[in-house]
């Protein structure tokens, strides 16, 4: 029997107005339903951003080390349900076990990190040039935050807004991905079991052009943090800016990984492989073009190609190589685009086919013969698909790793100390990584992007996550 879940708004699970449900399905398993959720339209978000308007004041004065004692206690209750969040975000979502388990893991740690960070909360003390003056900084909470957040890291980035909002004293009403919301609902109730106030989280469910969109313009609603893509969150930023809303856009991504003639080619195919195939390629920081230099391309191209002939897929519980794309729109889309490549003259050296099983599985491609201007080249693929393209020095390297819209992660594998920090130097990305793989990155560091990765205005995590939720008040204090 699925779950039927409900919306969390002013401390409640509570049905949508509409009355209407949808369903969540197991991607390996399509025929198999997770859970029911409500449909909830915009009379439903609003009900919930009047809660979090109605309980911000409150939790506002609460004490830093209180909110804080509160986000810690819940990481712990993910931490003791760790296993069953693992199983539904595997069977909601489709990562493997390994996958989704240290995505759980990243989810309760980030509550230990704000649960810890929420007791520095407060300000610094300046040096005045007066006498007889005490000249400081305070720092304040926004109000409340409207968190939209994308299925493909179904905890980790909700837990990624929700923990820095809340250790800084905003209320937050946050829309989930209605592909995979389980694990949202589960981090409300461990809040909730946490002792969290009514109405500080509020948790609704349903379309974007509903729930989204009344976020994004409602007048209560003061900041606005999305994570999803680029044309969505354009619209986004568009109406939530219209009433001066504080705004956070992290969307696509089409992240190279330069391979120099120095590097050692069989770390180079292991460090490629790795970015581009892990999540069955679902990741705004996947590694979609590998830029190779012409006299190591040929090996690399054999080297990655047995990468991915080696994937084995199934069921994420099992625990494979690669589980199944997300939903059967997604799987469309990425054999779409082996079409493209192929159709613009490529060469698919490996996979892209549907595999002939239940579930949306398909296997990792490899291209080579790579012109710049193909659209494999240039466009978000969101799926296990590599573009690799040959160049003849490092300087066309930089050319073409920066020759698309988007600039959130770069990587370079190289042995060429020169060419490391040219690389660092040079390269138009948020993220940028030295003999590592494209995805990843310790949850303490600022994360985001630029150009059309970005809205290039905040960062997420660590202490750019908590600016992002505050802002300060300069205080001269004469006596």
């Amino acid at each position: 029997m699925p779950d039927q879940r409900l919306n969390y708004v002013s401390g409640e699970w509570t049905a949508s107005n509409t009355g209407e449900t949808f369903e969540t399905t197991d991607p390996a398993n399509p025929d198999e339903v997770i859970a029911t959720y409500p449909q909830s339209d915009a009379e439903d978000t609003e009900r919930a951003i009047e809660a979090a308007n109605e309980a911000s004041d409150e939790w506002a004065e609460t004490p830093g080390p209180e909110r804080g004692r509160i986000l810690t206690a819940a990481g712990s209750l993910l931490d003791q349900r760790k296993d069953e969040l693992t199983e539904l975000l595997v069977r909601e979502e489709g990562k493997t076990r390994s996958e989704a388990g240290g995505e759980v893991q990243r989810a309760i740690d980030i509550f230990h990190y704000f649960g810890s960070k929420a007791s520095d909360i407060g300000g610094t003390v300046k040096s005045s040039s007066a006498r007889d003056t005490n000249l400081y900084t305070t720092v304040e909470p926004l109000g409340v935050a409207g968190l939209i957040t994308p299925w493909n890291y179904p905890i980790a980035i909700p837990a990624w807004k929700i923990a820095p909002a809340l250790a800084a004293g905003n209320t937050v009403v946050i829309k989930p991905a209605t592909l995979a919301p389980g694990v949202v609902h589960e981090m409300a109730e461990a809040l909730d079991e946490a002792g969290l106030p009514d109405g500080v989280l509020n948790v609704v469910t349903g379309p974007g052009s509903e729930v989204g969109s009344t976020i994004a313009g409602h007048e209560a609603v003061d900041a606005v943090s999305f994570t999803g893509s680029t044309a969505v969150g354009n619209t986004v930023y568009d109406t939530a800016t219209e009433d001066g809303k504080r705004v956070q856009l992290e969307m696509g991504g089409k992240n190279p990984t330069i391979v120099s003639d120095s590097a050692d080619v069989e770390q180079a195919a292991d460090i490629v492989a790795d970015g581009a195939f892990g999540v069955t390629g679902q990741a705004c920081t996947a590694a979609s073009r590998a830029i190779v230099h012409e006299d190591v391309y040929d090996e690399f191209v054999d080297a990655v190609v047995d990468r991915a002939a080696a994937i084995d897929h199934g069921h994420g519980l099992d625990d494979p190589g690669m589980g199944p794309h997300v939903s059967e729109s997604e799987l469309e889309s990425t054999l779409e685009y082996v079409e493209i490549a192929q159709d613009e003259g490529a060469t698919l050296e490996y996979g892209g086919s549907e595999l002939d099983r239940e579930g949306y599985y398909v296997e990792p491609a490899v291209f080579s013969d790579v012109d710049t201007e193909m659209r494999i080249a240039q466009e978000e693929v969101f799926g296990p698909v590599l573009a690799v393209i040959p160049v003849s020095d490092f300087d066309e390297a930089l050319y073409v790793a920066n020759d698309v819209d988007y600039g959130l992660s770069a990587s370079v594998v190289t042995d060429d100390h020169t060419e490391a920090n040219r690389f660092v130097d040079e390269i138009e990305a948020g993220v940028v990584k030295i003999n590592e793989k494209t995805t990843g990155l310790e949850l303490h560091v600022p994360f985001g992007g630029m150009k059309d990765s970005s809205s290039e205005t905040y960062r997420e995590q660590g202490d750019a996550g908590l600016d992002f939720y505050t802002i300060s008040k300069t205080v001269y204090d004469n006596y």
